[in-house]
């Protein structure tokens, strides 16, 4: 796990609820911009209540970086917190990585409503495929 991810678990387990949906929405808000001729079809994450959209760059290095972004800011806190379990690695290792296991101790689905939560599979089904598809 990242020493990022790790932190803003350390944080987490601190928060009340509404406290909780703050950090959420500030990680959210700590995405790196992405523009609005990427979020496309192509790129929407199916599945969601909210509109993600998530689209991947590919470093010299062979490592994935994504852009994300989604009109419900807490859902767009949910991808970025998705996002640092995976961000700037090599797709090999990204297979390799446990994104549920990472995400398992915010325990999201009792936080969060499910129809926040739902699109959570999806978002790290596509980030598998675009690993798959680059390994």
């Amino acid at each position: 796990m990242s020493s990022r991810l790790n932190d803003l678990l350390d944080e987490y387990g601190f928060l009340d609820a509404d406290d909780r949906y703050r950090l959420l929405i500030e990680l959210g808000r700590e995405l790196e911009s992405m523009p609005e001729a990427l979020k496309t079809d192509t790129t929407m994450v199916r599945g969601c209540s909210a509109s993600v959209w998530v689209y991947p760059t590919r470093g010299a290095d062979g490592r994935l970086h994504f852009l994300a972004d989604s009109n419900a800011a807490i859902t767009k806190g949910i991808i970025a917190l998705v996002l640092l379990t995976v961000q700037d690695r090599a797709p090999a290792e990204i297979l390799a990585t446990d994104i549920e296991g990472a995400l398992a101790p915010f325990d999201l689905t009792r936080q969060l409503s499910s129809n926040r939560t739902q699109g959570i599979p999806n978002m790290i089904a596509l980030i598998r495929e675009t690993a798959t598809r680059y390994a």
